[in-house]
């Protein structure tokens, strides 16, 4: 049986909401299932979004395989951080949407009442994992998008505006990644020399960040070329093959000798911090978006005798995906362009493939319900 649920906000428009859903469970390992499980209720402050699409992520092939702190147990887990969708619910207090309304998402929704989340740093909450206290992370804590229907708390979504694609809100969580990464490296870069190591998404939708808001010069390292060139075609002023040449040299090169003002590592490879130490200029800044396999190690004296600061952040921080849709609305970042694959959800083991094996090399892969 399915229900009708309209909004006082929008009379005219109801969606017929039925008692369960198609939903992608990690049942162990590697693996997922196309289950059915009901479709949830918005509690107080939530809202409920029927799936228009949701991205893959690298992060999504590590969680496949080993669970991060407090992710459901297999056999109960739908992952999916990267989703957008439309508002088909809303619970007890919302009033800040209406049936209809598009949105995107950050996959963090703090607890609210941490020391943390007080001030503003709900990415790093204190109550991290727990749902009794408020805390929510879709696709890490809490069930994601990989799904017809997923919830998620009005603090942690933003209305699209109408000429923002659903693939460019895919995005949009990621180039809050790079956003939120920059607030935290001090956030002004007009006229600086950047270097972004790693032509992944996170890298590419930072290179559009950067150029957006006002680098004098975009340098973007990588080693597959058809990546490399669609950063340059995404506004980087140089572009460098690790394959070809030392990076480090040709940053040097490229800076006349100084070094870059920051190097922001994208890539995840454990040789690239020490990169970073050695490309940016004296009393300059590294800032650290990648999650790694395994530790690294790097020169950390040298970076102390160069006076170099090191910053680090986690997800989409400082209400940053609402300004990165401002600037996708703008035209300033485009994430469609990143958009390779389009998967039906029930081939998602498929797409998964294609992501892992790097086959027809996906850039952003994408399921539809």
């Amino acid at each position: 049986m399915a229900v009708s649920i309209a909004s006082p906000h929008v009379a005219a428009t109801a969606f017929r909401i039925p008692r369960t859903m198609r939903s992608a469970v990690l049942v162990e390992p590697g693996q997922f299932r196309i289950l059915e499980k009901p479709v949830p209720e918005p509690g107080a402050g939530e809202v409920l979004v029927k799936i228009a699409m949701c991205g893959t992520c690298g992060t999504d092939l590590k969680i496949m395989q080993h669970p991060f702190p407090h992710q459901p147990p297999f056999g109960s887990f739908t992952p999916g951080h990267e989703w957008t969708g439309t508002v088909v619910a809303l619970g007890d207090s919302v009033d800040e949407f209406a049936i209809g309304d598009r949105v995107a998402i950050e996959a963090h929704s703090g607890c609210g009442r941490c020391t943390n989340c007080v001030v503003g740093e709900y990415t790093a909450c204190l109550n991290y994992g727990n749902v009794h206290k408020g805390h929510r992370t879709s696709g890490f804590t809490a069930d994601g998008g990989f799904a017809e229907y997923a919830i998620h708390h009005a603090k942690a979504l933003y209305k699209m505006p109408d000429n923002v694609s659903w693939e460019d809100a895919v995005l949009v969580s990621t180039a809050g990644t790079g956003l939120y990464g920059l607030d935290a490296a001090g956030g002004f870069i007009v006229g600086s020399s950047i270097v972004i190591i790693g032509p992944g998404p996170v890298g590419l939708m930072t290179v559009q960040l950067a150029k957006a808001m006002g680098a004098g010069q975009v340098i973007l390292v990588g080693t597959r070329a058809s990546r490399l060139e669609l950063g340059r075609k995404l506004g980087a002023d140089a572009v460098i093959s690790a394959h070809d040449e030392d990076p480090i040299a040709a940053v040097r090169r490229l800076t006349d000798g100084l070094g870059a003002d920051i190097v922001i590592e994208a890539s995840g490879a454990v040789d690239t911090p020490q990169q970073c130490v050695e490309m940016v200029k004296l009393g300059g800044k590294i800032l650290f978006l990648a999650f790694y396999k395994e530790p690294v190690t790097f020169d950390l004296s040298r970076a102390i005798r160069s006076d170099v600061t090191l910053y680090t952040t986690r997800g989409e921080g400082h209400g940053s995906v609402g300004r990165a849709l401002s600037l996708a609305a703008q035209g300033k970042i485009k994430g469609a362009e990143l958009v390779t694959h389009h998967f039906a959800l029930d081939d998602i083991m498929e797409g998964f493939r294609v992501v892992r094996e790097r086959e027809g090399d996906p850039m952003k892969a994408v399921f539809v319900p």
